[in-house]
C-alpha cells in the first residue's frame, strides 16, 4: 500500500524548483492562443495547508518557499510561480501552498485542460475536493504511469506532462524511463517534465535513470538540479532535479537566471550547488 503523502514536504526546496520550472513551461505554452493540456501523473492532494499536522511535522516549507516569501520583489524571474502562491494567501501570511495540480489550475486559461491522476485513496479524495467546481479539470483514480500512456495522444495536441512519482519503490526509476518511451511514441510533440530526488544511497538510481533517458533518443533533453547541501549519511534528500524532454525555447536560460541566486538563498550547508545542462540534443 502506498504510504507517501506529499504534505510532509509541501513547499520545500524541491517544490520550489519543481513548481518554478512548471510555471515557466506553462507561461511558454500560453504565448500562443491555441489551447493546451496539462497531464499530471502523480497529482497528490492538489493543495496544502501549511498549518496542518503533516506540513508542521518537519516544517520543510520554512527552508523553501518560506525563505522567499518576504522578498518576492527580488524574484521577478519566477513571478508566475510566486504570484500563484501569493494569490492563495491574499492576507500576506504564508498559509496555503499549491501542489502541481493547483498551480496548473491557476496558471491555465479558460480554453486549456488539466488531467490529474492519483492512486492513493485518501489523496485522490482530497484532490477531488480541492479541484471541485472547475470544469476544465478531470481527476482519475489510477496508476499514473499506466494512466498516462492510456490517455495519449490527448486533445488538444499541445501540452505538458508532469511525472512526479514518490520513488518509494526503486522500480519507479525504471518505470519513468519506460513510460517516457511509450508516451513519446504516442505523443511526440508533448513536453515532458520529470521530477526526481537526489539522495545519498539512491543517487546511483537517479544517475542511472538520467543515463537511460540520455540514451533513449528523445532529442532535446534538459536537466536542472538543485542541491541545498553536500550529501551526508544522515541528511536524506539533499536535492532534486527536473528532466525536461522537448523543452520550450530558451527554457535553459530562464532556469539558469533563477537557479543561480536560488541556490545561494536556499543553501542549508556547505556543498550547495546547482546545474543546468543538456542531457542530449536533437540532431540537425
Amino acid at each position: 500500500m502506498l504510504s507517501y503523502r506529499h504534505a510532509f514536504h509541501a513547499g520545500n526546496h524541491a517544490d520550489v524548483l519543481k513548481h518554478a520550472v512548471q510555471a515557466l513551461i506553462l507561461a511558454s505554452l500560453k504565448k500562443k492562443e491555441k489551447p493546451f493540456i496539462v497531464l499530471d501523473t502523480h497529482a497528490g492532494g492538489g493543495l496544502y495547508d501549511l498549518r496542518g499536522e503533516w506540513a508542521q511535522k518537519k516544517a520543510e516549507y520554512a527552508d523553501g518557499i518560506g525563505r522567499l516569501w518576504g522578498e518576492q520583489q527580488s524574484w521577478a524571474s519566477i513571478e508566475e510561480y510566486l504570484g500563484a502562491v501569493r494569490a492563495m494567501n491574499d492576507d500576506g501570511t504564508l498559509t496555503y501552498y499549491p501542489g502541481s495540480p493547483e498551480l496548473s489550475r491557476r496558471l491555465t486559461r479558460e480554453q486549456d485542460r488539466v488531467v490529474l491522476m492519483e492512486l492513493h485513496n485518501n489523496e485522490v479524495e482530497s484532490l477531488r475536493g480541492n479541484m471541485e467546481g472547475d470544469e476544465r479539470v478531470t481527476v482519475h483514480h489510477r496508476d499514473g504511469f499506466e494512466g498516462l500512456v492510456g490517455l495519449l495522444p490527448p486533445t488538444p495536441r499541445r501540452g505538458l506532462v508532469l511525472i512526479d512519482p514518490p520513488y518509494e519503490l526503486k522500480e519507479d526509476y525504471v518505470r519513468v524511463v519506460d513510460t517516457l518511451k511509450k508516451a513519446q511514441k504516442r505523443w511526440a510533440t508533448g513536453i515532458y517534465a520529470v521530477w526526481y530526488p537526489i539522495l545519498g544511497r539512491e543517487a546511483d538510481r537517479s544517475r542511472d535513470m538520467l543515463s537511460a533517458i540520455a540514451k533513449a533518443g528523445f532529442g532535446d533533453v534538459l536537466v536542472a538540479e538543485l542541491e541545498v547541501a553536500g550529501q551526508t549519511p544522515d541528511w536524506g534528500m539533499n536535492g532534486s532535479g527536473m528532466v525536461i524532454v522537448s523543452p520550450p525555447w530558451m527554457l535553459d536560460e530562464q532556469i539558469e537566471s533563477f537557479l543561480n541566486p536560488l541556490c545561494a538563498r536556499l543553501a542549508q550547508g556547505a556543498g550547495a550547488r546547482y546545474r543546468v545542462e543538456w542531457l542530449s540534443r536533437r540532431e540537425e
